[in-house]
């Protein structure tokens, strides 16, 4: 150990006399950083404060192995320094181990003034895998020192030596994410970072930094690192040369390759996998997430009732930090990006309470639309550019549900949060087992299975609903509902109805019944369900028995916009495809075939469609006298059926609420706080309050005095993120 230690001191006193190294190892990071933390604002945004101090640190790791190790050792074997070495004598793995060790001992202070500057200047919080993060910017530090002095091994000259350098230096620089994030490049350039090695040392430190990931998160990067250091030193040591006479074979650079083979490996894994590019992305949006934001001067609905005139909202981490009854005097104290809304209506995200997202609330040309890949994460980003931030899944295939739900959660797509009562319980040619009887057998019964639960018995239907509860969905769907003239259905069996909603509350599950005439809304309530669904269009509804729902807390969702579609399919009316809005998020041949669909007179026929301007004028009524009543109101279009395309679907049933009677201050208040205290949501979304999530809209005017207002949104944040609502539809571009 002795020729070790030596040498490893001889190297750190040579290095504390060189002033280059204390202007490249200290004063150089420290100038890039300051320039690009001020410049960029990185005190407004933890997330580009993390970008920046791994950026610095990223360079430092690559200059310290390129040039600080691999050039630096070709000018000594040209100044003939190394023979020296050899006469001592010493053999080649001490000099080159403690090139390693004094090159990390000399770069970890430079390390911890970034961080310490990051955090107690620029305000970054330091996640609890700092040390971890430490560890790992240690590892990379000496794997690419070792990789600096393979280079120096298989070159005969300085000139050599910086090209061969370049030719490294520069792709691991520019492709590993820390100049330009990875998103940015075209696809195919992305597949070919995945074979740099730089890009899992930035990549690891980012997750590290900003995703609270550790050593054992970053275990492939972390191997593919110590098992190339460990080839490089081996081959460092067989390759060794001490005088520059000794000149080397060309084909000798190909040692190189073989140093960085982990990483060639790792890159086939990658380029199968894309789970790094998966993870760059959700880094990205970590980071967008992590913006603090001030949106003041603006007209403030809260959703739990409470308007603030001219307030500000301020948002960090994802969150929302403070609600200001009026403007901070000083908002740049804040470290803030400042939006001025003044003119405009901040609200929180709406919530469409009953959408079908197994269906496209129209109708194809061609077959194939129906099931085009990444069709419902496209229905999802319609509701997210349409500043509805929440959608509960009433009635779909479960499969499809647990999956939307999941991708959201996680961030690996972009689009309202899921709540998912999966399938729906039915009668034995109940309503909901229509939908697949023109599907062939086969597909047929895998679409039941999926869509459907048809317990023949109390205690089949209280095990159905106990095995969807280990599913994990959010809430149980049951129908009561025998139909009418024109489509008729077998309705559920009382019994089984109530041991589905006993079996639902002894599982902490809401329960969420379709009902289709008064009796099926009486039994919902008897039942103790969380909400009743369309309520009764035949016959209006009793006062007294809007009050039964009044006390039990029971939530109404009348979905007029379904109502409405029938009617316009019965009178061959395509007005409800000219919005606005709709047209911005509807696919083009969605809105032109079934706009030519409803001026088809079979069209309505085929599906036992009837006018029902009697129906919706009960309707109407119901949902006023529940109002009136003083029951929960909470909104939901039943998006999916025909002529209910996902998207600004809420909106459009808050105008037809409005047109009913319902003041509009009451409306909203159903798309927001009420709806998220129905989903058992509400500490979390649902209203603009100190430690919800930032799931916002700015819309221009005040839609409490003008309701249409809704569709006027400048702004949709999500969960923190200022979202590029154009950029939503790049996820899944259709073809």
């Amino acid at each position: 150990m002795k020729p070790y230690i030596a040498q490893i001191r001889a190297n750190l006193r040579l290095m504390a006399r060189d002033r280059s190294v204390l202007f490249f190892n200290y004063f150089f990071p420290l100038i890039f950083f300051i320039i690009f933390a001020v410049s960029f604002g990185g005190s407004k945004n933890p997330g580009s404060m993390s970008q920046i101090v791994n950026m610095v640190l990223v360079l430092g790791v690559l200059g310290s192995g390129f040039f600080g190790a691999g050039i630096r050792a070709v000018q000594d074997r040209e100044a003939n320094i190394l023979r020296r070495f050899k006469v001592a004598p010493v053999g080649p793995a001490p000099i080159i181990v403690a090139s390693l060790v004094s090159g990390l001992v000399s770069y970890v202070p430079s390390v911890l003034l970034i961080l310490g500057l990051a955090h107690f200047w620029m305000g970054l919080p330091l996640p609890p895998g700092s040390a971890d993060f430490v560890v790992f910017v240690c590892i990379g530090c000496v794997t690419f020192r070792a990789v600096g002095m393979i280079v120096a091994s298989v070159v005969n000259s300085s000139q050599e030596s910086q090209i061969v350098t370049q030719i490294l230096y520069l792709p691991m620089l520019f492709l590993s994410g820390a100049t330009f994030p990875i998103q940015f490049f075209p696809h195919w350039l992305q597949m070919v970072a995945q074979f740099v090695p730089s890009t899992y040392l930035f990549q690891g430190m980012q997750s590290i930094l900003l995703a609270s990931g550790n050593l054992r998160t970053n275990m492939a990067p972390v191997a593919a690192l110590l098992l190339t250091m460990a080839i490089a030193v081996f081959l460092g040591v067989k390759l060794f040369r001490w005088e520059k006479e000794q000149k080397i074979a060309r084909s000798a650079k190909l040692w190189v390759l073989v140093v960085l083979a982990p990483f060639f490996l790792l890159g086939i894994y990658q380029a199968k996998s894309n789970s790094n590019l998966m993870q760059d992305k959700l880094l990205q949006r970590q980071m967008r997430r992590n913006e603090t934001v001030l949106i003041q001067n603006a007209n403030i609905f809260v959703g739990d009732g409470k308007v603030i005139r001219s307030g500000a909202v301020l948002v960090r981490g994802g969150k929302i930090a403070e609600v200001f009854n009026q403007p901070p005097a000083e908002p740049a104290a804040l470290n803030a990006t400042v939006v001025d809304a003044a003119g405009k209506t901040l609200l929180p995200g709406l919530i469409d309470m009953h959408v079908h997202l197994g269906a496209p609330g129209g109708t194809y040309d061609d077959p194939r639309d129906y099931a085009r890949p990444g069709a419902r994460e496209r229905e999802l980003a319609t509701y997210l550019y349409s500043g509805v931030t929440a959608v509960r899944s009433a009635g779909d295939p479960l499969d499809i549900v647990l999956r939307l739900r999941e991708s959201v959660a996680s961030g690996r797509e972009l689009g309202a949060q899921v709540f998912g009562c999966g399938p729906m319980f039915t009668a034995e040619g109940g309503h909901g087992t229509e939908y697949s009887k023109l599907l062939p057998r086969n597909v047929r019964n895998t679409v039941d299975r999926q869509l459907l639960r048809i317990p023949k018995s109390p205690a089949q239907g209280r095990l159905q609903v106990h095995e969807l509860t280990q599913t994990g969905v959010d809430c149980i769907k049951a129908i009561l509902d025998a139909g009418s003239a024109g489509m008729l259905f077998n309705r559920l069996d009382t019994q089984i109805y109530e041991a589905v909603a006993s079996q639902a509350h002894a599982d902490g599950l809401p329960l969420v019944t379709h009902t289709g005439e008064l009796a099926d809304v009486q039994e919902a309530i008897d039942a103790g369900t969380a909400s009743v669904e369309h309520g009764s269009m035949r016959v209006p509804i009793p006062r007294s028995v809007f009050e039964q729902m009044r006390l039990k807390g029971i939530a109404y969702d009348p979905t007029l916009s379904v109502v409405e579609a029938l009617r316009s399919l019965a009178q061959e009316d395509d007005s409800l495809l000219e919005r606005s809005l709709l047209q911005q998020v509807g696919p083009k041949n969605l809105i032109d075939s079934t706009r030519a669909a409803v001026h088809r007179p079979e069209f309505a026929k085929q599906f036992g469609i009837l006018d029902p301007s009697r129906a919706y004028q009960i309707a109407q009524a119901n949902l006023l006298a529940a109002y009136n009543a003083g029951v929960l109101l909470i909104a939901g279009s039943d998006a999916g059926n025909l002529l209910v395309l996902h998207g600004p679907t809420v909106q459009h049933e808050l105008q037809l609420w409005v047109r009913a009677g319902v003041p509009p201050a009451a409306a909203l208040r159903a798309a927001t706080g009420n709806a998220a205290t129905v989903l058992h949501a509400d500490s979390a979304i649902g209203v603009i309050r100190k430690g919800r999530d930032a799931n916002l809209i700015l819309v221009e005017g005040n839609p409490v005095d003008d309701i249409t207002t809704l569709e006027r949104i400048t702004l949709v944040m999500f969960r923190g993120e200022r979202l590029d609502r154009a950029g939503l539809f790049n996820q899944h571009k259709e073809d």
